[in-house]
C-alpha cells in the first residue's frame, strides 16, 4: 500500500502487551510474541492515530493482514467495512486537506470493501498489490491504464473532486470521487476501461 515505507515495527514489552488486546483476532486467529510481527505508520490525515499491521506466517490465508487504527489506546479493526472509519473521522476527527486527500482516498477504497476486495487505487506496476505474475498481454494492458490519481477541484461544498483509477476485482475503471471534510467519499462515475482480467486483486484483512 502507499505507506509502505513509513512502517515501524513494535518490538519488546509493547509488542507482548499488543497482542494480549488484540488475541484471538475476531475470535480467529491467534497471536503470540514469538511468530506475530506488527507495525505501525501515522496517517497524514490524523493528527494522533496511527495504523496498526498485524501479520502471523500461521494464518490462512497466508497473506492475511490484520488492520487496527488507534486511537489514544482504543482499538478499531479494519474488517473491510465503513463504520470503524466513520468513527474514527467523527471522533479524532479526520482533518483532510488539499495535500493529503489522494492519500485518504487511497486509504479508504483499501478498506472500504465491496463483495470483491478491495477498491485499489492502480497508480504504478510497483504498487504493493498491484499483480506482478502476469502475462505479456495483461500487463500492456494493465500498464497502460494506470496513472497517478490525481486532485482536480474543490466544488463550491468544499468537496475535493478526485479522478483514480481503480482495480476492483478483474476489472480496471477510471472513477471520479467527491471526497467530503467530514471523510465521506462518494464514488460519482466509474468507466470501465480494461474487464475480465485473468487477476484479481488478492489483499485480505479480516
Amino acid at each position: 500500500m502507499y505507506m509502505d515505507d513509513r512502517w515501524n515495527p513494535v518490538q519488546g514489552d509493547e509488542l507482548t502487551g499488543f497482542l494480549e488486546q488484540i488475541n484471538p483476532v475476531g475470535d480467529k486467529y491467534s497471536v503470540t510474541p514469538t511468530t506475530t510481527q506488527v507495525d505501525w505508520c501515522p496517517l497524514p490525515f490524523y493528527d494522533q492515530v496511527a495504523l496498526i499491521r498485524v501479520k502471523d506466517p500461521a494464518w490462512t490465508p497466508r497473506n492475511l493482514f490484520i488492520y487496527y487504527l488507534t486511537d489514544q489506546g482504543n482499538l478499531y479493526w479494519l474488517n473491510g467495512t465503513s463504520p470503524p472509519i466513520h468513527e474514527i473521522n467523527a471522533k479524532a476527527p479526520v482533518k483532510i486537506t488539499d495535500d493529503n486527500v489522494l492519500d485518504y482516498l487511497r486509504f479508504f477504497c483499501f478498506f472500504v470493501r465491496g463483495e470483491e476486495g478491495p477498491f485499489l487505487v492502480a497508480e504504478s506496476m510497483e504498487d504493493t498489490y498491484v499483480p506482478k505474475d502476469l502475462d505479456d498481454k495483461t500487463r500492456t494492458v494493465i500498464e497502460g491504464t494506470i496513472r497517478p490519481a490525481s486532485f482536480e477541484s474543490k466544488d463550491d461544498a468544499g468537496n475535493w473532486m478526485c479522478d483514480a483509477v481503480v482495480y476492483y476485482s478483474n476489472a480496471l475503471f477510471i472513477a471520479n470521487f467527491s471526497v467530503q471534510p467530514g471523510g465521506m467519499i462518494e464514488m460519482l462515475d466509474d468507466e470501465p476501461i480494461a474487464a475480465d482480467l485473468p487477476i484479481k486483486i488478492d489483499a485480505p484483512v479480516s
